[in-house]
């Protein structure tokens, strides 16, 4: 039934491999492409810091009492640029401040001292200065207010010392929080956020890969098909000596392995995009996975990779299937091209919330989706919830195999080379009456 499988496996694989386009778009374009974000990433971040380390406020100190002057020496010993403006009226000063390359102006009205040493609310004015917006200015801006957040601090403490001199740190910290996690039922004595920096990475870039790997496979198939009606190679193919259903396989084991290879591209690429700034996440040394219950488990890879091997089937089987009614291979992808929303939406959904935390209506959409569950069970790989795999394998099996029942039946008829979709001329009809 199967003779002749492996030469069309070698032919499919060798006609996209020498397509430019899916050479540059699936495996060279990623492997340049990320790595120039990430760069682009690291250099912002590095910009941004450089720029703290100078910041410049413009001071105008109307009070001229001693909190004010205790205010200006506590910003110069943080090591910030202090440009005095008292000798301007507020107007001139705002032009000053907008002219120079400083980032604000701090306005300390009169009566600032004596209201903070009467134990009043002392107003301060800060301004920023817009020049544009982008990551250094709202950092800069977020920067001055942590600085005035800290003296403010400080006064808080001298004023609580001054009060309870023995008791200080209570007063100020009365409750002692400890940060523990719940893991499969179990408490864990692990910082929530330490878990949530460990995982991220996993819960976010394994969607995308899985997004990646199925929407390639779906475009390598279509245009597998398409390319041959567009060249008129298609005929020649079915008048082999070889089954048809053979024929249909090696398209899907071509398409699947072209697929791996284009993804895994895009997967070494996006790690190192993400790498660029996944250090800023909280992390903990000596968090071991295995011992808390959170390292996948042989079983938990073999659900992952069934889950994603039935999946990848079916999503080649429909790209092919509705591929056969293209004319070339531009109206193939016309038609795949809509049903990768089946993918984005999920993945999105999957990266920032919990499928089964959604409200009802919307849970059993997502879940219908099949494309959702491979996505589900590259979490189970992490939380042991093997039931879930196992329904959502079950679940994509039954569609692929009404699927690939399609595309077999479109194979096996000469539908394959007569069937096909003439959107001009359904427009033109309807113009006509």
């Amino acid at each position: 039934m199967f003779k002749g499988l492996f030469n069309i496996i070698v032919k499919e694989v060798k006609e996209l491999v020498r397509d430019p386009k899916i050479l540059l778009g699936m495996i060279i374009v990623p492997l340049i492409m990320f790595p120039l974000m990430g760069f682009a990433i690291q250099t912002s971040m590095e910009t941004a810091e450089e720029s703290m380390r100078s910041i410049s406020i413009a001071v105008m100190d109307l009070d001229e009492g001693p909190v004010a002057e205790n205010l200006t020496n506590f910003l110069i010993a943080l090591n910030v640029i202090i440009v005095e403006v008292d000798y301007l009226n507020f107007t001139e000063a705002v032009n000053y401040v907008q002219q120079l390359n400083v980032t604000g102006l701090v306005v300390i009205p009169s009566g600032f001292s004596n209201n903070i040493t009467e134990g009043l609310k002392a107003e301060l004015d800060v301004y920023t200065v817009f020049r544009g917006g982008g990551i250094v200015e709202s950092t800069s801006s977020s920067m001055i207010s942590a600085l005035f957040e800290t003296f403010e601090e400080g006064l808080v403490v001298q004023k609580v010392g001054e009060k309870f001199p023995e008791t200080r740190e209570t007063v100020l910290n009365p409750i002692e929080m400890s940060e523990k996690s719940i893991i499969k039922g179990k408490p864990v004595n692990v910082n929530p956020s330490v878990l949530f920096g460990l995982m991220v990475l996993q819960s976010t870039g394994m969607p995308v890969g899985i997004m990646m790997l199925l929407i390639f496979a779906m475009q390598l198939a279509a245009t597998s098909v398409a390319s041959e009606k567009e060249e008129k190679t298609l005929e020649t193919l079915l008048t082999l000596p070889i089954n048809r259903f053979t024929i249909l396989a090696g398209k899907l084991t071509g398409s699947i392995v072209v697929a791996v290879i284009g993804a895994a591209a895009y997967i070494v690429g996006f790690n190192y995009y993400m790498s660029s700034f996944m250090g800023m996440m909280p992390t903990e040394i000596g968090v071991d996975l295995a011992t808390i219950g959170l390292a996948p488990t042989p079983i938990s890879y073999l659900l992952l990779g069934v889950s994603l091997f039935v999946s990848l089937l079916s999503a080649l089987a429909l790209a092919i299937s509705i591929s056969i009614f293209a004319e070339d291979v531009r109206g193939a992808q016309a038609l795949v091209g809509p049903l990768s929303m089946l993918l984005v939406f999920p993945m999105i959904i999957m990266m920032f919330t919990d499928v089964y935390a959604l409200p009802f209506p919307l849970m059993i959409v997502l879940l219908a989706i099949p494309f959702t569950h491979p996505m589900l069970a590259s979490k189970v790989a992490f939380t042991g919830d093997y039931l879930t795999a196992v329904i959502g394998i079950a679940y994509v099996s039954i569609f692929t195999i009404v699927v690939l029942y399609i595309a077999a039946r479109l194979f096996g008829t000469e539908k394959i080379l007569t069937a096909k979709l003439k959107f001009r001329k359904l427009r033109f009809r309807k113009l006509k009456k």
